[in-house]
């Protein structure tokens, strides 16, 4: 098997450094139990320092750590929704927000990206969504998996529908660290000002790699009275579950400090991948690839002669190469292939002139 979706650093062939990994997980302090809702203070002004690279001054205090992402995600729609409210996330988008929602009996309703040499936020769809039951936006900044970062010319018109329909704004910014080799990189949300309610999500996994470890955090920003209000119900729902244990909180400012070892290895196979891609692709005219500015992964445009499962399964039973099929992350149409760019080069670019190959 050629395997064109792994996203699992761990087991895409990076050297970790176990010294600056496993021994902080042996911190004494991690004997002692001090069951602080929001996470230790040390570990939390070493995200406070993350985001200080990132060019945001960012309050300890408005600091909660959590398990993951995916559990961040959890407690803020808890926080903002009762049953059957609603929250609005772009399409093409990745599919676990919809299991998530639905844990929490929240209604995700999708709004389109639409693709004119780049991808762009369609904000008229944005705004005939937002119903009496809205109580949020969610972006993935950058998106996953088209790499779209958003434009700060659409951040302020999403902030202004937030402001206007007192509405509640989430950015996951697991993927903020790798901009691909052309780009310069987006903002982080984390950067004022914040005119509304926001919620800024990101983690260890994507950060430095590191899905096992079960690191993450929300940071909350906004104008001063919705923030105190919210910052007091989010610190309940954290003490009801105090997740995240104490060796990973020792860790943590440790890890944050050498990130860059593993990222550095990521950006050098994801560079190298895309180049090999755009190489590939240039000898043909049948299968494109759609622009992106960050991210792990690549979205190509293949003949809509079957279904994208169909297409995906007969890769797998003939030619053994595994692909993502489009409409596992919302793609509208068929025609639509999602690879990985972790994958192996020499594997990657093995299994990208197979995808062309049965293509042709």
């Amino acid at each position: 098997m050629l395997d064109l979706t792994a996203s699992n650093p761990t087991q895409c062939g990076f050297v970790y450094d176990e010294a600056a990994i496993l021994p902080p997980l042996a911190a004494l302090e991690a004997l002692a139990y001090d069951p602080n809702p929001q996470g230790l203070l040390r570990a939390r002004e070493a995200v406070r320092d993350y985001y200080q690279e990132h060019r945001a001054e960012v309050d300890p205090a408005h600091i909660f750590l959590t398990t993951s992402t995916s559990e961040a995600y959890s407690y803020v729609f808890r926080l903002l929704c009762d049953p059957g409210d609603e929250v609005l996330i772009a399409q093409p988008s990745y599919p676990l927000f919809d299991f998530l929602a639905t844990l929490d009996d929240v209604r995700l309703i999708s709004y389109a990206l639409f693709y004119d040499h780049g991808w762009h936020l369609d904000l008229e769809a944005v705004r005939q969504r937002i119903t009496p039951r809205t109580r949020a936006i969610a972006l993935v900044h950058p998106n996953n998996p088209t790499g779209h970062f958003t434009k700060l010319k659409e951040r302020e018109l999403i902030e202004q529908l937030c402001c206007e329909h007192g509405l509640a704004l989430i950015v996951d910014e697991v993927f903020l660290d790798y901009p691909l080799a052309q780009m310069n990189g987006g903002s982080s949300f984390a950067v004022g000002p914040h005119p509304a309610l926001t919620f800024v999500l990101s983690g260890m996994s994507k950060i430095a790699g590191l899905p096992q470890m079960k690191a993450a955090w929300i940071v909350a920003f906004g104008p001063k009275p919705d923030l105190e209000s919210a910052l007091q119900r989010l610190e309940v729902i954290a003490d009801t579950f105090l997740s995240m244990n104490a060796p990973v909180q020792c860790a943590l400012p440790h890890w944050l400090k050498h990130r860059r070892q593993i990222q550095g290895q990521i950006q050098k196979r994801v560079a190298g991948n895309l180049q090999g891609l755009d190489e590939i692709l240039s000898g043909q005219t049948m299968v494109t690839r759609l622009d992106a500015d960050a991210g792990w992964y690549a979205v190509l445009r293949v003949p809509a002669v079957r279904t994208d499962e169909d297409l995906a399964i007969e890769l797998i039973q003939s030619k053994g190469v595994s692909v993502h099929p489009g409409y596992f992350f919302g793609f509208p149409s068929d025609g639509w292939l999602v690879v990985s760019l972790l994958t192996p080069e020499e594997e990657f670019h093995r299994g990208i002139e197979v995808i062309l190959s049965f293509c042709n």
